[in-house]
Parts: C-alpha cells; structure tokens; sequence
C-alpha cells in the first residue's frame, strides 16, 4: 500500500495545530470550538494556506465525528426517561419554530425571494447544532445541569423535524411537484417514527450485544452498530446523528459507563476534525457580500433562540439562571443548516451567501455566548 507523505504530514500538521489551538483556548476557560472553525476557515477555500492533501481526509471523518458526539450524548440518558422529557417538551418544539424559522423566512421575502428559497432560509434559522452544542456542553461542564434536558430534548425534536423538512426542499429546490415532495417528506417522517418506536420498545437487548470485558471488543461493537443505525438513518433520508443518538439511549448503567470510556479519544479526535472541517468548506470571500444582512439576522435570532431555550427550562421548572443557560447553548447553528445550503447553493446563489455567512456567524458566536452566560458550573440540585 502506498503511504502519501503529503497526507501524513498535512493531517499531522493540522492535528497538532488544533492541539494547541485548544490548550490555549482551555488555559483561557473557553471552548475550543470557535478557535478550530477560525483555524478551518484560514486554511480552507480561499485561506492563507490550503490542505489539498487532507480535504479528503477531513470531510470524509467530519460526519463520523457528528455521529459520535451524539452516540455519547445519548449514553447520558435512558430511552424511557428522554421518550417522556420529548413529550412534555412538544409545546417547546412549537415556539422553537414559531420564533426560528419566521425571521429566515421574512429575511427571504425582504430580499424578494421566492417561495422556496424563503422555505430555505426557514430552515438554515430554525435548527441548532447538534453536534456543536453535545460538544459545548461537555466542554463547559453542563450535561448533569437541570437545563440539559430541555436543551437536548428541543435538539432532538428539531432533527426530527429535519427528517422531513430536508426531503421537502430537496424535492422543491429540484424543481419537483409539490406531491412528490410531501410523499418524501411523510414517508421519512414514518421511518424516523418506527426507528425510535424501536430503540424505546426493544433497544435493551442492545446493552447484551455489545457487552463485553475487552476494551476493544466493546470499542468495535459499539462503534460498527453505532454506524450501520446512522447510516440506515440517512438512507431513510432522517438524521445519521438521530440514529446515533438513539443507539446511546438504548444503553445504560455499566455499559454506557464503560462505551463512554472507550468512545472517549476516537469522540474527541473526530470531533476536533467535524469542527475543523465546518471552515475549510467555506470560502472568506463568500462571507463578504451579505454580511450585514446575516449580522443582523444573527442578533435577532440569537435572541429568538434564547426565548426559546428559556421556555423549555421553564417548563422543566428550572430557575432563572439556568432558563439562560438553556437559550444560549442553542444559539449554535452548523451542520444542518449547510446542508440546507448544499441543497439550493446552485439554484438560489442568494440564498448560498446569506446564509453561509449567517451560519459561519452563529457557529463561533453561540459557543463564545454560551461560555459568557455561565462559564463551567457545577450540577444544579434543585
């Protein structure tokens, strides 16, 4: 097998880059995740200094890193505790889109858009990162706060949503029928349904299939299920990292200790490059033209996303402090919404500027407010 030099040194170049990108970033208590997405932006399309050998590399392991940060995610709680905490939260899911998707949709319509490219931007300001938000608040020491679980239960409803929003657009933004498009979208909704129906009904026999006292066979069970679930998933045009997340679900007590444990360094590691990636995929130059329009679409949805954070600590009982707390850990935006860009860049460039500068905005900006409303607090106990 041929080894090329230039991959090893680019991508060992980049790992020890982001290693102390981060130590700085910690020695300074913050996350390290906007400092990796500046450190993707600078070398990326456009950048001081491309990677051409490591794209490759970097944008095929990105996804595996969103699919491990929910799988641990997930391994924080049991499917019949999260199965209840969804249900009571469905009235957040409500005011989530209410609040998030409106100001995409008016800023379409104020910059004469059409019907879909408005749907398109709905999307890009109604869902948060998953994946962004799993690693910020582990980062800031919040996973056992008394917010946590309306923050994850409101993530995961939005992903449900996605699961048929995204087979919408894509059909509309091809210029399909509006049949052909509601068909897609009813029939990946049912498949999400029927999955979590599932992991809630039959997922603790999956404790007895991964089990096992070597380390490494615990590593490799949890990981190959982990990815055959997430890409089921996507084949069904649902979430990869839903179906992550609901594998981390259906394991509990000792052996979602011991998958933590193992899972921990491979989560960190491609969780470190999903976040690099984010700014390698975007161009600086593509941020300039409709900056002050996404720098205002930002603050207002910063603070709609808030409102909505909020809300569904409230709902959980959960004091003012922590209500906060809640709001500004869902203010990150990142993966989904660039999906929804791949999905009309070449149809609707206007919608590719707004909102890949809109996106890049909230990505650093919602770890940095999150960091600044809270810092690393210990667990709340009432």
């Amino acid at each position: 097998m041929e080894i090329s030099s230039a991959l090893l040194f680019q991508l060992g170049a980049l790992l020890t880059m982001l290693a102390l990108l981060g130590a700085v970033a910690r020695r300074l208590g913050l996350s390290p995740i906007p400092v990796y997405l500046m450190a993707g932006l600078s070398l990326g399309k456009g950048g001081l200094l491309p990677v051409a050998a490591a794209d490759d590399f970097v944008l095929t392991a990105a996804p595996i890193g969103v699919v491990l940060l929910l799988l641990t995610l997930g391994l924080e709680f049991s499917a019949t505790e999260f199965a209840s905490s969804m249900r009571h939260h469905l009235p957040s899911a409500g005011v989530d889109i209410v609040l998030n998707a409106t100001p995409g949709a008016l800023a379409g319509w104020f910059l004469g858009l059409n019907g879909v490219a408005m749907l398109a931007l709905a999307g890009v300001t109604y869902v948060s990162s998953s994946g962004i938000i799993a690693r910020l608040l582990e980062d800031l020491g919040r996973l056992g706060n008394r917010e946590s679980p309306a923050v994850l239960a409101v993530l995961v409803l939005e992903d449900f949503a996605m699961a048929g929003y995204l087979p919408l657009l894509a059909v509309l933004a091809a210029r399909g029928s509006w049949v052909d498009a509601l068909g897609g979208m009813l029939a990946a909704i049912g498949a999400l349904l029927a999955a979590f129906a599932a992991s809630y009904r039959w997922g603790h026999h999956m404790g007895r299939l991964v089990a096992h006292p070597d380390a490494e066979q615990m590593l490799l069970r949890v990981l190959g299920i982990t990815l055959i679930v997430a890409a089921v998933a996507e084949t069904l045009r649902a979430s990869a990292a839903v179906g992550a997340f609901l594998v981390g679900l259906t394991l509990t007590g000792e052996t979602a200790d011991r998958a933590r444990k193992v899972l921990g360094p491979l989560r960190d590691l491609f969780g470190a490059i999903f976040f690099l990636a984010i700014g390698l995929t975007v161009d600086p130059k593509e941020l300039l033209p409709m900056l002050p329009v996404a720098i205002a679409l930002a603050v207002i949805t910063s603070a709609t996303k808030v409102l909505t954070g909020m809300f569904a600590a409230r709902r959980d009982g959960v004091a003012r402090r922590g209500q906060v707390r809640a709001g500004t850990a869902l203010v990150a935006r990142g993966e989904f919404s660039l999906i929804i860009i791949g999905l009309v860049a070449t149809s609707i460039p206007a919608v590719d500027a707004l909102a890949t500068s809109y996106v890049f905005i909230m990505a650093i900006a919602g770890p940095v407010l999150t960091r600044y409303t809270g810092g690393r607090v210990p667990a709340e106990t009432s």
